[in-house]
């Protein structure tokens, strides 16, 4: 028996039904076409042995901080600059007494001095594919957590389905798989396919799509327990739910939209499908204890020359280093390095004096500030836990977009939650102006949608977070015109003269710790070059 079906065409029905390409790599995986991604390796810089070098490192964010680390092991002569009074750059975690120095906006954390109690306000996340920032975490003894990116006992909440009602994430997604798979079944044994898909295919195709979308023996979606049990489980047997109405699980965008939110701003991204991009599947991980504590280790290690609250005013460029001028304590001061490695933010660059070639300040304008914002909130009870939700996200089209469970502290009376975490530009502007108390108090207007009964009322304080309005940053992730990635990013790829610019918005990888490892590698494997070729 054949049919006219190609196994390609069968993986992209296979995408299009589960509206999620990594059930086509899990089917291609089985059929044989693809392979599992390598991993990056380290940078290797040879030691100095008797000769000199100076670098200077403008910017204490994770890329400065990687720089650091790995010029001092090798015998470098290291001075960090940075504007801000701490380390880490965006890597901050907020705790009791912290200051949000957000211009306009200053707020000091009034969360509870407790040891749980914090709130990343900047990554909070890595994917176990990212294997550079993790190679860092595992040499600096960081101890690390499972994160949940992902719980189906979370809820999704959209006005324009189920009466608005928050329905759990786990009813939604076994529902709209069972019925697409149902779909996609009844497509088999018709004509209208245009190549062979032989016998054995075929059956291997329908067994598949039995079980990923829980079919009974006619290939019909009648409900799952995937979706939880309407009754019973434990003592008697489970009563399956009722499906959703399928015409309901279409109207909601939990369930539509392209994989990648970062292509697509919220909300006609799907969220059902998040959590299987590449940088945001399981397993991901979180340094216990806080994000900063990535930072920390790397201040344990460092014993370079560090200087907080140097404002750069000007890099100059010469034959054999490079100079900068810079402020602090109110003097104008200046150093000089054979080597320059600058992780400033390209939009505030632009501003800073300097003798650069015309291109490569040109490139330096082709960089856009992204903007983010976050607000964490301390509620006086864990009522998360008593709903059955432990970690994980729940997502509403509300402006607040998301609210995060905390990993840390389960069973403890208080916790942190994540109360809004917004990325669409239109979204953050209507947050931005507005001062910290309103924003609280509309994040929680909106929370109650998501909990309808008393989430207001477990919230005791926050602090919110507008990261283009940070201090000494000015912007967040950066975004590329399409002549800027194809014209200004190969420029700033490269050095000019002893001096290159690095963090992750010098990499495919912006907005992740990542981005700045491997930025960072990339200008210290340069500078490797160059110093091997002198020493032949």
């Amino acid at each position: 028996m054949k049919t006219d079906l190609t196994r390609r065409q069968a993986l992209l029905l296979l995408a299009q039904a589960a509206g999620s390409s990594a059930v086509a790599f899990q089917a291609a995986r089985a059929f044989g076409f693809a392979a599992d991604p390598g991993e990056a390796q380290p940078v290797q810089l040879r030691p100095l042995g008797e000769r000199k070098r100076s670098v200077i490192i403008l910017g204490a964010g994770i890329s400065g901080l990687v720089s650091a680390y790995e010029l001092q092991r090798a015998g470098y002569d290291v001075t960090l600059f940075e504007a801000s009074g701490r380390l880490g750059g965006r890597n901050l975690t907020v705790r009791h007494g912290d200051v949000i120095d957000e211009a306009g906006n200053r707020q000091t954390c009034r969360f509870d001095d407790q040891p749980h109690l914090y709130f990343n306000a900047g990554p909070a996340r890595i994917p176990a594919v990212h294997t550079g920032i993790m190679h860092y975490c595992r040499a600096l003894g960081v101890e690390m957590e499972l994160f949940s990116n992902h719980n189906k006992n979370c809820f999704t909440q959209d006005d324009d389905a189920f009466g608005g009602k928050p329905m759990r994430i786990r009813e939604v997604e076994a529902d709209a798989r069972g019925f697409m798979a149902e779909l996609l079944a009844k497509t088999l044994p018709g004509a209208g396919l245009d190549q062979p898909f032989d016998a054995q295919d075929l059956e291997r195709l329908r067994a598949f799509l039995k079980s990923y979308g829980d079919l009974d023996h006619n290939y019909r979606y009648r409900g799952s327990a995937r979706a939880g049990y309407a009754a019973g489980g434990a003592l008697e047997p489970g009563v399956i739910r009722d499906p959703l109405a399928f015409r309901e699980l279409l109207r909601t965008t939990f369930t539509t939209g392209p994989l990648n939110w970062r292509d697509m701003p919220w909300p006609d991204h799907g969220a059902m499908n998040f959590a299987e991009g590449e940088d945001q599947a399981p397993a991901m991980l979180t340094p216990r204890g806080g994000m900063d504590q990535i930072v920390q280790g790397f201040a344990r290690a460092l014993h370079c020359d560090i200087r907080l609250g140097a404002h750069v005013q000007r890099v100059t460029l010469g034959e054999d280093g490079v100079d900068i001028d810079y402020r602090q304590d109110g003097e104008l001061r200046s150093a000089r390095g054979d080597y320059c490695l600058n992780c400033i933010p390209t939009h505030l660059m632009t501003g800073i004096a300097n003798n650069f070639p015309v291109d490569y300040n040109w490139a330096l304008g082709t960089a856009q500030p992204g903007k983010m914002f976050k607000i964490g909130l301390q509620a006086s009870e864990r009522f998360w836990e008593a709903e059955g939700i432990y970690a994980g996200i729940s997502w509403t089209r509300q402006d607040i977009t998301q609210i995060w469970y905390p990993q840390q502290g389960i069973f403890a009376r208080k916790g942190i939650v994540l109360g809004a975490y917004a990325w669409d530009p239109a979204i953050i502007d209507r947050f931005a102006p507005l001062d910290h108390t309103q924003r609280l108090a509309k994040a929680l207007a909106e929370g109650e949608r998501v909990h309808p009964h008393g989430y207001t009322r477990y919230m005791e304080n926050g602090v919110s977070i507008c990261w283009h309005r940070m201090n000494h940053m000015m912007g967040c992730n950066s975004h590329w015109s399409a002549e800027g990635l194809e014209r200004g990013y190969p420029i700033l790829s490269q050095p000019a003269g002893r001096h290159y610019m690095m963090g992750d918005q010098l990499s495919l990888l912006s907005g992740w710790q990542e981005g700045a490892v491997r930025s960072a590698w990339r200008a210290l494997e340069d500078i490797e070059r160059r110093e091997h070729a002198a020493a032949v």
